[in-house]
């Protein structure tokens, strides 16, 4: 992290049910809180976040299994597998708090129905397939760049999603002049393998490779994808959920917010003033904000 030192934290390691070994790194102290990165993340990403919170929480970031400390997928990955591993770190810790971003959102509000003992959860930006207008725009991105991750062109998949993010993104067109020439110079494949030889060659210690990450969130986009059809589902969440969302964000997120307020039996929103997607990341985004709420949250 630029300018800010890394919080330091203990590291833990739970087993899921199918033996998977699942990694967290530990920090803080309070009641137990723990935080479900998003996709091609992993818990090296949310650590600004966990600072933020650690006076008054201790805060658990598992790397979620496919990357880092966590063992592989396995031959049966479905959103099941990612059940039992929230089961199995909130029985070790005691966490009665959950947060999630992206697919990390989506995952902690479908575990929070098979873990009772999950009290609240607060959710950034989740995607469920709920027939938003530009689904089939989002399949057809899902299906290039898993195309291109199964050829081995890492480098072409990151440019593609970089490619379609800033031509279907409204915030994009907002952004000022340097930074949306930064979004064009991502979105050449040349560009991406340097980028992604650099980050190769400064990761250290228990962070992953961008080009790792991105290999894993190849695999678990087909169980985003098999949202479709499951919305009714959420009316059997017993925790009380806390929906955040940028006030400019598209209709794929805001639309999925739409359609779990219908169905939710306890659940507040808050729209969020300029925040993108990578809100709650340390790199370009603002945890500060994200965790005002959590704190407000999970403190009443």
């Amino acid at each position: 992290m630029a300018g800010t030192k890394t919080p330091a934290y203990e590291k833990l390691s739970v087993t899921s049910k199918d033996g998977t070994a699942i990694g967290i790194r530990k920090l803080g102290r309070g009641a137990g809180v723990v935080l479900q990165h998003g996709g091609a993340l992993g818990s090296q990403h949310y650590m600004k976040l966990a600072g933020a919170l650690a006076d008054r929480f201790t805060v658990y970031l598992p790397d979620r299994r496919g990357r880092g400390m966590s063992g592989p997928y396995g031959p049966n990955y479905c959103i099941e597998r990612e059940d039992e591993d929230l089961e199995a770190v909130i029985a070790a810790t005691g966490a009665p708090h959950v947060f999630g971003a992206a697919d990390g959102g989506l995952f902690a509000l479908h575990g929070s129905m098979s873990v009772p003992a999950i009290r609240k959860v607060a959710l950034f930006e989740p995607v469920l397939f709920v027939g938003q207008p530009d689904l089939d725009e989002f399949k057809a991105t899902i299906s290039r760049g898993q195309r291109l991750v199964d050829s081995g062109d890492i480098a072409g998949a990151m440019a593609s999603l970089a490619s379609d993010a800033a031509n279907s993104d409204p915030r994009a067109k907002e952004v000022a002049a340097p930074l949306r020439l930064l979004g064009r110079i991502m979105t050449r494949p040349a560009i991406c393998r340097a980028l992604l030889w650099a980050d190769a060659k400064r990761v250290t210690g228990d962070d992953v490779a961008l080009r790792d990450l991105i290999v894993a969130w190849k695999e678990e986009l087909n169980v985003v994808k098999s949202t479709e059809g499951t919305l009714d589902d959420y009316r059997n969440v017993t925790a009380d959920v806390l929906l955040l969302v940028g006030t400019n964000a598209p209709a794929l997120f805001t639309r999925t917010l739409d359609a779990l307020q219908t169905v939710l039996p306890r659940a507040t929103r808050v729209d969020l003033p300029g925040l993108n997607h990578g809100g709650a990341q340390d790199q370009g985004g603002e945890p500060d904000v994200i965790a005002e709420q959590l704190l407000r949250f999970f403190s009443e």
